[in-house]
C-alpha cells in the first residue's frame, strides 16, 4: 500500500482524523520516569498502545529523540509501532531541506533507517530537494506550507511576482504540490489549524493532497473551523494533536488519560465534519 492508501484506511478503521504526536519531553513524564530520558521509548510505546486503535497516523518528532541521544530509542519505537500498529501510517516529523548527496543520506535515514511511512519537509530549496524522497516507492512526504506559528508570516504570506499574477509563496508551494512536484502521487501539505482561511484556501488550490494540520490541542486552534476548511471527499486531513495527548495526566494513569483524551480529541473532530 502507498502512504495515502494506508491513511485512508487507517482513516476509515478508526473512523478517525487524530494524529497523536509523539513530542517526548522528560522534564514532563510522569511520577517516577520524570527527567529520565533513558524511558522514552516506555513512555512513547505506552502512548501508542493506548491510541492504537485511536489514531489515524502517529508523528514522532525527531528532535525530541535526538536531543537526548535517544535515536535508538526511536528506532526502538518504530519497530515498535509497525509490529503493534502496522495499519497506521507513521510520519516522521523532521523538516528535512537539503539538496543533491545529503537530501539522498537524509530520505535514507527516514525510510531505511527508521521505516516511516511519511516525512515532513522544507521546500525552500527546491524540487531537487523534494526529489530523492519521492525515489523511495509509495511513500510520503509532506511540505511546509502554511505554517501555525505567527513567524509563518514573514516569508509564506509574501507576495511573488509570477506570470499567474501575485500569488503568496504558500500558494504557490501547494500549487507545485497538487501539480508538477507531485510526481509520485504521494505529497501533501502542512497547514497550521491556527490558520483556517488559510486552510480553505490550500484546500482551493490543492483540493486532493492530504493536509497534515497541526495546531489543535495545545497551540489552540479551532477543531470545527479547521476540519470545515480542510477536509473534502477527495482530500483528507491528518489533525494532529501532541501535548494534550501526552500529558494528559502526570501520574501514573497518563496512558489511560492519554487514551481519554484522544478519545475526545477524535470525538470533537468527527462532529465537525461537514
Amino acid at each position: 500500500m502507498t502512504f495515502t492508501d494506508k491513511l485512508r484506511a487507517a482513516s476509515a478503521q478508526h473512523n478517525s482524523l487524530l494524529c497523536v504526536g509523539l513530542d517526548p519531553e522528560p522534564a514532563r513524564f510522569p511520577v517516577g520516569w520524570k527527567g529520565d530520558a533513558s524511558k522514552i521509548f516506555d513512555f512513547c510505546a505506552a502512548i501508542v498502545d493506548a491510541t492504537v486503535d485511536i489514531a489515524q497516523s502517529f508523528k514522532p518528532q525527531i528532535a525530541y529523540f535526538a536531543a537526548h541521544r535517544a535515536e535508538d530509542q526511536l528506532e526502538k519505537l518504530m519497530a515498535h509501532m509497525r509490529r503493534v500498529a502496522p495499519q497506521v501510517p507513521v510520519i516522521l516529523d523532521a523538516k528535512r531541506g537539503d539538496i543533491g548527496s545529503t537530501a539522498e543520506q537524509y530520505a535514507k535515514e527516514a525510510f531505511e533507517r527508521y521505516q516511516a511511512d511519511c516525512v515532513t519537509l522544507s521546500p525552500f530549496m527546491g524540487f531537487d530537494s523534494v526529489l530523492p524522497y519521492l525515489k523511495y516507492e509509495g511513500k510520503g512526504a509532506y511540505l511546509l506550507c502554511r505554517t501555525s506559528n505567527p513567524g509563518g508570516d514573514d516569508l509564506q504570506s509574501q507576495r511573488l511576482a509570477s506570470v499567474d499574477g501575485q500569488p503568496l509563496l504558500y500558494e504557490h508551494i501547494a500549487r507545485l504540490a497538487q501539480g508538477p512536484w507531485n510526481v509520485n502521487g504521494q505529497l501533501g501539505l502542512v497547514v497550521g489549524a491556527t490558520y483556517p482561511a488559510e486552510i480553505a484556501r490550500v484546500r482551493e488550490i490543492a483540493p486532493t493532497v492530504p493536509l497534515l494540520i497541526p495546531g489543535v490541542g495545545a497551540q489552540g486552534g479551532d477543531a470545527k473551523a479547521t476540519v470545515r476548511a480542510g477536509l473534502t471527499a477527495q482530500g483528507l486531513i491528518s489533525v494532529n494533536s501532541s501535548r494534550a495527548i501526552l500529558y494528559a495526566s502526570s501520574g501514573a494513569d497518563f496512558a489511560d488519560a492519554a487514551r481519554a483524551e484522544a478519545i475526545r480529541t477524535r470525538e470533537l473532530l468527527n462532529a465537525s465534519r461537514a
